[in-house]
């Protein structure tokens, strides 16, 4: 069905703008995950970067499909109908028939308000905060602390399961996410500074939480196709440095695949890993803030 479009502020791309801009945007996912979905396509895991499509949900055809935003229209994109969260506009021209063109549907917009509302109270709360850069990235050594049972089983412990015990007994657990929380073994659970719920999400995720910024990958791919991909593919290279950061300061040893081990059980170890956890929340602070003003946009539709 094609809608009568009146809104003046929608921004009209012709089809050569888009499509350059759909084809650039491919080409940088390609050279992103283009090698690792070749040996993925052989049948190989990787303890590393399956997370960010097997946990996220994401695939890498969705990452690849550009998407301009809410408030852009695309013209001649017949090849948009269907697409979730889509519809079909006329745009009146001064001249000559009216445009068609496809753009992000309001009544889309109006099922994903509660979602939109809880980001943006989100990241909000987590920006408003003080980073904390005390963790050392223990939440992995949780996971698989007093069990026989790994995560990655065809990766092996750096320091076996004894000494992987030892460096979470040496050290205070201060977690404060609890989508990593909830992974921790039952043993480790009482080790953790406080307790994390779900319903204490909101208060207690804070801008040096690694997950909590590999996470805005996560909120912006939840809003697809409301939030623009070109900001979109920004967090998604926030998270795969986060995610290499995360792994390599963890108890597996995963020199096979090219990661040298963060040690965070020395002095020194723990240093590089808040050097570099630094260095991903003040990345992830310009897009933490990029993200929530596109929510608070959205919200005033």
């Amino acid at each position: 069905m094609t809608v009568n479009a009146s809104d003046t502020d929608l921004i009209l791309l012709p089809a050569d703008e888009w499509r350059a801009r759909a084809a650039a945007h491919r080409e940088r996912v390609d050279a992103l995950v283009g090698p690792y979905l070749t040996v993925r396509a052989s049948g190989s895991k990787h303890p590393v970067i399956d997370f960010l499509f097997t946990y996220y949900g994401h695939k890498p055809a969705q990452l690849k499909r550009w998407h301009p935003g809410h408030g852009v229209a695309l013209a001649d994109a017949a090849e948009y109908a269907g697409t979730r969260g889509y519809h079909e506009i006329s745009l009146p021209r001064p001249a000559g028939d009216p445009a068609v063109a496809w753009t992000a549907d309001p009544e889309f917009l109006e099922k994903r308000r509660n979602t939109v509302e809880f980001v943006a109270r989100l990241l909000s709360a987590t920006a408003a905060r003080p980073a904390q850069l005390s963790c050392f990235g223990l939440h992995e050594w949780a996971m698989v602390y007093r069990t026989d049972e790994v995560r990655h089983q065809q990766v092996p412990l750096r320091l076996g399961h004894a000494g992987t015990d030892a460096v979470v007994e040496s050290m205070q657990l201060r977690c404060t996410h609890f989508d990593a929380f909830r992974f921790f073994t039952p043993e480790a659970v009482p080790r953790n500074i406080e307790p994390l719920t779900r319903e204490l999400q909101v208060d207690r995720e804070q801008p040096g939480c690694l997950h909590a910024n590999m996470d805005i990958y996560k909120w912006g791919f939840k809003l697809t196709p409301l939030i623009g991909s070109d900001l979109l593919l920004e967090c998604f290279e926030l998270a795969c440095a986060a995610r290499e950061l995360d792994m390599k300061a963890s108890p597996y040893d995963l020199l096979e695949f090219g990661y040298e081990p963060i040690r965070i059980e020395t002095p020194a170890g723990r240093a590089e890993y808040v050097r570099s956890q630094a260095d991903i929340a003040t990345r992830a602070e310009t897009l933490r803030l990029r993200l929530l003003d596109a929510c608070r946009t959205l919200s005033e539709h």
